[in-house]
């Protein structure tokens, strides 16, 4: 929608784009007290409600301080966050309530993709990358014959061998292929 509603509706560029400011302007905040910790988490919250938005993990990363949805992910899975990631380990009590804001996260994500309110391609792209999710089809191979000693080499030699050939090699020539060397 390129035009903005009349009234006092936002238009949703205008909406997008406020509450990226936001984000955008929010002062960093001490990544080791879990009281900041959590206010901010709320604050994220807030906003995004506050503007009739559904809220991001990229979003959530940015308003912890900037940091990445990958070093988000990191400390919400236990994973190592690597160079570009925290220093130092965050402490417990701050790792769970990024932990269970992450979590909440993937909850609505699900709610969204059951309630119909997500697009399901762009759903499923966001599962995967955010939370892990993955498209799996294993496939188990069985041999029709339970005992390799089922088969003799005359009989594989059958199977795969053209029967032109199969004469050839038994007479003692070589293969047409061979000869080329």
């Amino acid at each position: 929608i390129s035009a903005c509603l009349v009234g006092s509706e936002m238009c949703i560029r205008d909406r997008f784009m406020t509450v990226q400011m936001a984000i955008f302007n929010m002062p960093d905040i001490d990544m080791e007290n879990v009281e900041e910790v959590q206010a901010r988490l709320n604050e994220f919250f807030a906003l995004y409600t506050a503007h009739d938005m559904k809220p991001t993990v990229a979003g959530m990363a940015l308003c912890l301080n900037g940091m990445s949805r990958q070093t988000l992910r990191a400390i919400a899975t236990d994973a190592p966050t690597g160079g570009a990631g925290y220093k130092t380990a965050l402490p417990p009590e701050v790792a769970a309530t990024i932990k269970k804001a992450y979590k909440l996260m993937e909850n609505l994500w699900e709610t969204y993709m059951t309630g119909g309110k997500v697009n399901p391609v762009a759903g499923i792209f966001l599962g995967k990358n955010n939370y892990g999710y993955q498209d799996k089809t294993e496939y188990v191979l069985t041999p029709n014959q339970q005992n390799d000693s089922d088969y003799s080499a005359d009989e594989i030699r059958e199977r795969y061998i053209a029967a032109d050939q199969q004469k050839r090699l038994s007479q003692g020539g070589e293969d047409e292929d061979s000869s080329n060397e």
